[in-house]
């Protein structure tokens, strides 16, 4: 069975990174997210489960607690952060472009001009 090495993933990254699947710019992702987290916290976008959802895993990635499983259980306590910040990667991205596009057709409805009689 062929391995995947980091060519591999760099080619994934970069093509991320670029945008080129068919969705945004990853400048353009992370430049939404300040607004996105606004929009959330104020109730005009719907993302208040999936924000808290990021927000517990940033948390987990960071807390002083998770150093005990990477003390006590070594690779595994490392693995472990990396599945939840490889998700919360996966997360970010997902939802950052689910905004942008709730974003452009918001602003698609609110400039649309009414046809008068």
């Amino acid at each position: 069975m062929p391995r995947l090495g980091r060519k591999a993933a760099f080619s994934t990254l970069w093509t991320i990174m670029r945008g080129t699947r068919g969705g945004p710019p990853l400048g353009r992702r992370l430049a939404a997210l300040p607004r996105m987290i606004w929009a959330t916290l104020t109730g005009r976008y719907d993302g208040r489960a999936r924000l808290a959802a990021m927000v517990l895993a940033a948390a987990y990635i960071v807390s002083p607690v998770d150093l005990v499983p990477e003390a006590v259980l070594l690779w595994f306590g490392l693995v472990d952060d990396a599945f939840v910040a490889v998700w919360l990667a996966g997360a970010v991205l997902a939802e950052t472009e689910r905004f942008l596009l709730w974003e452009r057709e918001r602003t698609r409805v609110i400039q649309a001009n009414p046809v008068r009689r």
